[in-house]
């Protein structure tokens, strides 16, 4: 009799876990926008400026930029692994809110220390460079191209390591180009000007 039961308790176990599972996701998909901005903040800061090493800020990023970055990473183009819990189950319409929600914050500059010799080297480098074509004379960014005035040194310095090593995947591979040859040092100069901004 005992073994006749074990078949339905089974299907009951499975049943409650399987209930559970589908609510626990229905719950995760279902979050308000100012639950998924707390989420963002956790990382990004509250008011959009990061406060936290080689977390990029995301005050004043235009919209565009950031809604395609979101789907990229979403859809697996672009991988940064401990943004994958957060970006996997979005919707476009969150992603269109989030983007939206981000552009109206307002930059600030990071508690980093900041070389004024770097920032004049770094100028120098950006006008070289053309830097401005892509992400305007304040380096406010525009459409896809992202905002790096305000951004962290620490975080410019990653990404732009990741663009030189030709690590950084997404839908615009020109700064692999734009950035081709520059030394370790220049790169620290553009990202001390891209914060001076």
């Amino acid at each position: 009799m005992l073994r006749s039961l074990m078949p339905n308790v089974y299907r009951c176990v499975l049943t409650v876990v399987a209930v559970a599972c589908v609510a626990f996701a229905a719950s995760a998909q279902t979050l308000s926008l100012e639950e998924r901005i707390q989420q963002c903040g956790g990382c990004h800061g509250e008011d959009g400026n990061s406060k936290l090493e080689n977390i990029p800020s995301l005050a004043g990023q235009p919209a565009f930029f950031t809604l395609n970055q979101l789907v990229l990473m979403r859809e697996g183009v672009r991988r940064v692994e401990p943004m994958m819990p957060f970006v996997k189950d979005l919707k476009d319409s969150d992603i269109q809110a989030l983007a939206a929600h981000f552009e109206k914050l307002t930059p600030q500059a990071s508690d980093e220390k900041i070389d004024p010799a770097l920032v004049e080297r770094g100028a120098k480098i950006a006008a070289q460079r053309r830097c401005a074509s892509c992400h305007l004379p304040t380096l406010a960014g525009q459409e896809q191209m992202p905002r790096l005035a305000k951004q962290r040194v620490d975080y410019m310095i990653m990404a732009m390591n990741a663009y030189l090593k030709d690590q950084r995947q997404g839908a615009d591979t020109n700064m692999t180009a734009a950035i081709f040859g520059l030394s370790p040092n220049d790169i620290t100069a553009l990202a001390h000007y891209a914060a001076s901004r």
